[in-house]
C-alpha cells in the first residue's frame, strides 16, 4: 500500500500530460489559425484552398488518432506519443519550402497524422487508467495544456512568423515540438498505474473496488450502443463547429478590427479556456456529466451568434471569452463521457473511434466557413450557420443519450 505521505504519481503524470498537450495545442491546434493567416499573405493562397488544407489536417488526424488507440493498447504509450512527435517535427520543419497547392496539402495531411498520433487519444487513454475516482479532476489538469499552447506557445509563433517569415520560424517550431514533447514523455509518462505496482487514484485495490468499481465494456459492444452514437454525434457538430469557429477566429478579428485585437482574441480565448475547464473540472465532481455537457453546447451555440454580430473590440472580445470557456470543457467531454459510460478495457479504440466520427465534422467545418465566407462576403453568415451546428448536436445528445451510470462516489476515509 503506497504511503499516505507520498504523492501518488498520478498526478505526475497527469503534469506530464499538461506539458505535452501545451506543446501539441500551442503548436498544431491554434497554430493552424495563424498558420492559415501566413498562407494567405505570405504565399499567397486562396482563402478557400487554405481551409480545405486545414480540414485535411483533421482527417489525417482522425486517422492517426484511430492509430494510437490500436498502438496503445499493444504497446507503451511513450513510444507512440513519441513518435509523432518526431513525425510533427519534421512537417514543422518543412514549412518554410511550400509553395505549391499539393504541398500545402502534403504538410497538413502528414501534420494531421502525427497530432492525432501525439494528441487526446494517447494522453486521455493514460490519464483514464490511472484515474477513476478522480478522473474528470485529473482530465481538466491535464488537458489544461489545450489552453496553455494559446496562452503560451500560439502568440510566439505568430510573432515568430510575423517578423522572419514561415521559413524564419520553421526549424523553431519544429525543435520546439521536439522539446516540448519527447523528454517528458520518456522520462516521466508511465502507460498505467500496473506498471508500477500501484492501483487507480493510489488507493489499495480493496479500496478501488469500493470506491469506484471498474467497468469493463468491450470494443465491439460499445459500439453497437446507442451512447456511443449519440455521444459521438453530438460532438461531430460541436467540435465541428468549434473547431471551425477557432480556425478563423484569428481572421474575423484582424479584418474587423485589426491584428492587435485578433492577438488578443487568441490570448482571451485560450485564458478563458483555461480558467473554463479548470473549473469545470471541479464542477464534475458534484454535476453529471451529461448535464454539464448539454449546457456547454447551449452556451456555444449562444457564444458563437454573439461572434457573428459582433463589431467592434469591446464586442469581439466579450464573446470569445465566452466562447473559450466552453473551448477547454468541450475538449475534456467527449472522452470523459465515453471513460464514464465504457471503463477503460478497450477505451483507446472507443474513443479513437468515437474521434474519427467527429472528424466528419471538423474536417469540413474550416472549408465551410471559408466557402461561406467567399460567398457572404463576410463572417456573420458563417458563423450563425455553425451556432445553428451546435444546436443540432444539443439535441442528438438530448434525445438519443441517457445518463451514464454515476462515477462520483466518495473516496474511502
Amino acid at each position: 500500500m503506497p504511503s499516505p505521505h507520498r504523492v501518488f504519481y498520478g498526478w505526475y503524470v497527469v503534469g506530464a500530460v499538461l506539458v505535452i498537450t501545451t506543446a501539441t495545442s500551442g503548436l498544431a491546434f491554434y497554430n493552424l489559425s495563424i498558420l492559415l493567416a501566413a498562407f494567405v499573405a505570405e504565399r499567397g493562397f486562396p482563402v478557400g484552398l487554405a481551409s480545405a488544407a486545414t480540414a485535411s489536417f483533421f482527417i489525417a488526424g482522425g486517422i492517426g488518432g484511430v492509430i494510437a488507440g490500436r498502438l496503445v493498447d499493444r504497446i507503451d504509450a511513450r513510444i507512440v506519443i513519441a513518435a509523432g512527435a518526431v513525425i510533427g517535427a519534421l512537417a514543422l520543419a518543412s514549412v518554410g519550402m511550400l509553395r505549391e497547392a499539393w504541398q500545402l496539402f502534403a504538410f497538413h495531411l502528414v501534420f494531421g497524422l502525427s497530432h492525432g498520433i501525439t494528441g487526446l487519444v494517447p494522453v486521455t487513454t493514460v490519464i483514464a487508467r490511472w484515474f477513476s475516482v478522480r478522473r474528470s479532476l485529473a482530465f481538466s489538469i491535464g488537458s489544461t495544456g489545450l489552453s496553455l499552447g494559446g496562452i503560451v506557445v500560439a502568440p510566439v509563433v505568430a510573432l515568430a512568423i510575423e517578423r522572419h517569415g514561415l521559413a524564419g520560424a520553421a526549424p523553431w517550431m519544429a525543435l520546439a515540438m521536439l522539446l516540448g514533447i519527447v523528454p517528458v514523455t520518456l522520462l516521466v509518462l508511465r502507460p498505467s498505474p500496473q506498471s508500477m505496482g500501484l492501483e487507480a487514484d493510489g488507493l489499495t485495490r480493496a479500496e478501488s473496488a469500493v470506491a469506484s468499481p471498474q467497468l469493463s465494456t468491450a470494443y465491439a459492444q460499445a459500439r453497437r450502443s446507442t451512447y456511443f452514437y449519440a455521444v459521438s454525434a453530438a460532438f461531430l457538430f460541436l467540435l465541428g463547429a468549434q473547431v471551425g469557429a477557432i480556425a478563423h477566429l484569428y481572421r474575423l478579428a484582424s479584418t474587423r478590427d485589426g491584428a492587435e485585437t485578433a492577438a488578443l482574441a487568441l490570448a482571451g480565448l485560450a485564458t478563458a479556456s483555461t480558467i473554463g475547464r479548470l473549473v469545470g473540472g471541479g464542477l464534475l465532481l458534484k454535476i453529471a456529466a451529461r448535464t454539464f455537457a448539454l449546457a456547454l453546447m447551449a452556451l456555444q451555440a449562444a457564444s458563437l451568434a454573439a461572434l457573428a454580430l459582433s463589431q467592434g473590440r469591446a464586442a469581439i472580445l466579450a464573446a470569445t471569452l465566452v466562447f473559450g470557456v466552453t473551448i477547454g470543457n468541450s475538449l475534456m467531454m467527449h472522452p470523459l463521457l465515453l471513460a464514464e459510460r465504457f471503463g477503460v478495457r478497450d477505451y483507446g479504440r472507443i474513443y479513437s473511434a468515437s474521434q474519427m466520427v467527429t472528424v466528419l465534422g471538423v474536417a469540413s467545418c474550416p472549408a465551410l466557413i471559408g466557402l461561406l465566407y467567399e460567398i457572404s462576403g463576410g463572417y456573420q453568415l458563417p458563423f450563425l450557420s455553425v451556432a445553428a451546428l451546435t444546436v443540432v448536436g444539443l439535441a442528438i445528445l438530448t434525445a438519443f443519450s441517457h445518463r451514464a451510470p454515476s462515477r462520483q462516489a466518495g473516496l474511502p476515509h
